[in-house]
């Protein structure tokens, strides 16, 4: 089996050694200190004295061929303040700076191509983004440290955690390609609206009254966003869901332009826009409304998707 290994800082490291424990292939997390002076300062009471330049940090080692490094990387940034200098949630010091540090060239890779999709929807990013230099691991008591100590102090939410690590949907199958190849592969409409932001027409789109069995993906990625199960009628005059297939594979983020307050819906990996999301639709079963553009999904039919490789997405809807 090959073991890889990625260096996450994001705060205090119990909560962090939690959620990337609780994702299926990452065989071991330990806490640590990285990117500091010597391993004679690596100490919890030398680095809280905020000289020794060491991160909280959590040393992940996963099995590849069950987890990719994006989808441990997009876990980590939905947990941390990706703004943040020197401090996460109510833990201020330089000991608590956000930082991914990768240790090999292929880890390198994918480490900046994903930072470069966060950057991209993250005005003021702040994360680190280094090689490793040095990694120490923390006192024993540190290790496992909620596990050891249940009701221990946790900056990231334990439903956050679970969200997390109940993902079956893998960003690293679904990687953005380079901008050639967005502009090659997308029509002007489409490339618009998902580079740029545009809105399509209402009623005149693609999707709008589409009610066949089926997927939506991403037109950039392909990583799957939305079923028929969770669509609805409404009279928004775009597509109208009330959940994506997984939480994990969208990021909402606030949208103050036009002179409006909404919530933006963006894809996870291809950073794509696809519209809003609203709170008390009356026409929606749950209230919530996703509105899409149709201009940002592709659509594949139920029994297409064992030949396009969404099989193992079946058990998402009602059997027939």
């Amino acid at each position: 089996m090959e073991k890889r290994q990625i260096y996450l800082a994001g705060g205090c490291f119990w909560g962090l050694e939690k959620l990337m424990q609780s994702i299926p292939g990452v065989l071991d997390a330990v806490s640590g200190y990285a990117n500091g002076t010597c391993e004679a300062d690596a100490n919890y009471k030398t680095v809280c004295g905020g000289k020794t330049n060491f991160r909280e940090t959590v040393l992940v080692t996963y099995d590849p061929a069950r987890v990719s490094l994006d989808q441990l990387l997009f876990a980590y940034y939905a947990v941390v303040d990706k703004t943040a200098v020197n401090r996460q949630g109510h833990d201020i010091g330089t000991q608590y700076q956000a930082g991914v540090y990768y240790a090999d060239d292929a880890s390198k890779a994918v480490v900046e191509r994903v930072a470069a999709v966060e950057r991209a929807r993250t005005p003021g990013f702040a994360v680190e983004i280094k090689p490793l230099e040095n990694f120490f691991p923390a006192e024993e008591y540190h290790q496992d440290y909620l596990d050891k100590n249940p009701g221990g102090y946790c900056h990231i939410p334990f439903a956050e955690i679970a969200r997390l690590s109940n993902s079956v949907i893998d960003a690293g199958e679904y990687a953005r390609p380079a901008e050639a190849e967005i502009v090659k592969r997308l029509s002007p409409e489409q490339y618009a609206v998902t580079q740029n932001s545009a809105t399509e027409r209402p009623f005149q789109n693609e999707f709008f009254r589409n009610d066949e069995k089926g997927l939506y993906v991403d037109v950039v990625t392909g990583e799957p966003l939305f079923t028929s199960e969770d669509k609805y009628e409404s009279s928004c005059g775009w597509p109208a869901f009330t959940k994506p297939v997984e939480s994990a594979v969208v990021v909402e983020r606030e949208d103050r332009t036009h002179g409006m307050f909404r919530v933006e819906v963006r894809s996870r990996a291809g950073d794509s826009h696809l519209g809003h999301v609203f709170e008390n639709d009356p026409e929606s079963p749950n209230g919530v409304r996703y509105c899409i553009n149709s201009a940002a999904l592709r659509f594949i039919p139920y029994d297409k998707l064992d030949e396009e490789g969404y099989g193992y997405l079946k058990s998402k809807f009602k059997k027939s």
